[in-house]
């Protein structure tokens, strides 16, 4: 297996260069992958936790079901994402996840984890900013459900998704695959996925996204940063480099 093409290794060597023994450690949290299905629920809210999962290809999410019957899409998980970290301090879930699409997961044990601490102080230093920076994606994600309207909101996401897949897949190009539904993105946005084909419509009008079935192109990215509001600074412009390199 070439470590450069792992997920992972690509998302973990936008913080900090891996040493060969960082990048053989951490594939090995790759190993062992198992097929899913889109709509696996790879776990549910209170189930017990005692283990993370990798995402080594497919779209995922989390979500909270409420007293009403709703869904509130809490995250979107990309390839090379842990999911789970959150819950590494609690015994039981405090959300389902579940897939968008067919992709391949890689579960492990608590203990996985902990004899990366033990072995690199580069991986755990990453692991730390990895857990930072996503909850500073949920802080903006409030933001977003708070604070924005539907324009606002769809250009928003879409702007976080293009940045975040740049991260480990290097593309150059102005398009993306989003393998979502509208019933997933209304969930996600606060919006009925009535209003989420509006805002597309309106926004494709305007020449600032245009969207093809699973492919979505952003023709002017300024005008759209503009229209979002977008600051990427919570991304990872805005990260401290990770100090350190030896393994420990």
């Amino acid at each position: 297996m070439d470590l450069d093409e792992s997920c992972i290794v690509r998302h973990f060597n936008f913080y900090s260069p891996l040493s060969e023994e960082d990048k053989a450690l951490l594939a090995t949290l790759e190993d062992s992958a198992s097929r899913v299905r889109a709509g696996t629920v790879l776990w549910e809210e209170r189930d017990e936790a005692d283990e993370f999962c990798t995402l080594k290809a497919g779209w995922a999410f989390s979500y909270r079901e409420l007293e009403n019957g709703t869904r509130q899409i809490l995250e979107i998980y990309l390839p090379g994402d842990i999911i789970g970290l959150r819950e590494f301090a609690f015994t039981q879930r405090l959300a389902g996840v579940q897939m968008v699409e067919d992709g391949e997961v890689c579960f492990f044990p608590h203990c996985n984890l902990v004899n990366i601490f033990r072995q690199s102080f580069t991986l755990t230093s990453i692991l730390f900013a990895v857990a930072s920076r996503q909850q500073i994606l949920i802080t903006e994600r409030l933001v977003n459900l708070a604070r924005r309207n539907a324009r606002q909101k769809l250009a928003h996401f879409l702007l976080e998704i293009y940045q975040r897949l740049k991260q480990t897949h290097a593309h150059g190009s102005d398009s993306i695959r989003l393998p979502m539904s509208q019933e997933i993105l209304a969930d996600l946005l606060g919006l009925s996925p009535v209003h989420i084909s509006r805002t597309f419509t309106a926004l494709s009008e305007d020449g600032l996204v245009i969207r093809n079935r699973h492919k979505v192109t952003l023709p002017d990215l300024e005008a759209l940063t503009q229209e979002a509001g977008f600051d990427d600074r919570y991304l990872i412009e805005n990260i401290r480099p990770v100090l350190g390199g030896q393994g420990a």
